[in-house]
């Protein structure tokens, strides 16, 4: 039976936001979901792999059965093989009664594997085996089990590479990657950044018992332009440091300290400017900072559209558009350079 539009609905009630980034995601996960094939969620870390594995369950044919994860990196590697397939009494020093593992655990439901590049190369036959045969024995044990789990696999690493490096075993990459999902970092879905900040201020204010009536236009900026290098995960961590010391109803902006990161792009994005209207004066502000500490150089490597992560042309719409433009000369400042330095622009 096929998960109806109700049961689609809540699988995703947990996920903020309404980007085209995000809605490409949605899509790929409403059709894969109700099939039992392996699914390979990659992304940078804090992107919300492990949401992203429950929507995939909750929109299942599995929904209502067990959902079981396993984080491959948390797990000593002389345990990992007996947190997935289980061990008998005195398998091993150490082993005091018979464990159950994760596959038997997530029997005829889903078991989510996240960091999964992180498995060891000699278990990565058994691994690869329990996929195509759905069949593993337990350490220390002959007999045989059969299992029904569908598996999610989720990693951060770059797992082509760990193939070509020898790193990765290329049979079971291609076991894992026969539905890759590649979740977008913060940087590339700006515009859900209002939408999350606004539900985690809900959040965290009501566990602590507080009460936030706004949040400034000019701390919602910050937010928005920030790189995000720790993504979602980085941003819910300062929204609850904010929410701690908030006073008077008041999100204070807990990137002040940031503000290094909030000018300076790194070299593989570009920076989005999705601000709604209210956010214009913060716009301002911020534009007018950084043309001064480009000593008002719009152009070029070192000029302020670079910093900004802006086109030339973009950056000089948005100064016309907010009203900047450059202060008159001070007295006794060469015409003549002044004219070169408007060239450069």
């Amino acid at each position: 039976m096929n998960p109806g539009p109700d049961q689609a609905e809540r699988a995703f009630e947990r996920i903020i936001g309404n980007s085209a980034a995000l809605e490409s995601v949605l899509e790929q996960v409403e059709q894969v979901a109700p099939t039992d094939s392996t699914v390979l969620i990659e992304g940078e870390t804090g992107t919300g792999k492990e949401l992203i594995a429950h929507a995939l369950h909750n929109a299942s044919q599995r929904c209502g059965r067990a959902f079981i994860k396993l984080n491959c990196a948390a797990i000593p590697l002389d345990l990992l093989e007996s947190e997935l397939f289980g061990h008998e009494k005195g398998a091993f020093t150490g082993a005091i009664a018979q464990k159950v593992g994760r596959f038997e655990m997530a029997d005829k439901g889903t078991l989510f594997l996240d960091e999964v590049g992180d498995i060891p190369s000699a278990l990565q036959p058994k691994l690869l085996r329990v996929l195509q045969e759905q069949e593993f024995e337990r350490l220390g044990s002959g007999r045989t089990h059969k299992v029904d789990v569908r598996l999610v696999a989720a990693t951060n690493r770059n797992l082509v590479t760990m193939v070509a490096r020898g790193q990765f075993r290329s049979d079971l990459y291609y076991r894992l990657n026969v539905f890759p999902i590649l979740l977008p970092a913060l940087r590339e879905r700006r515009e859900d950044i209002p939408a999350l900040v606004t539900h985690f201020v809900k959040m965290f204010s009501r566990r602590m018992g507080k009460q936030i009536d706004s949040i400034h236009p000019e701390t919602m900026a910050a937010f928005q332009w920030y790189s995000w290098p720790g993504n979602i995960r980085e941003l819910q961590n300062l929204v609850e440091r904010a929410v701690i010391l908030s006073r008077d109803g008041v999100l204070p902006n807990p990137l002040q300290k940031k503000r290094s990161e909030l000018l300076i792009p790194s070299p593989h994005r570009t920076r989005s400017f999705h601000s709604p209207m209210a956010l214009e004066p913060a716009d301002r502000a911020f534009i007018l900072e950084t043309l001064e500490q480009a000593d008002w150089l719009v152009g070029g490597p070192r000029g302020a559209a670079a910093k900004l992560g802006l086109k030339r042309t973009t950056l000089l719409a948005k100064m016309r558009r907010l009203g900047i433009s450059r202060p008159l000369p001070q007295e006794g400042t060469s015409v003549r350079g002044v004219a070169q330095e408007d060239a450069e622009i």
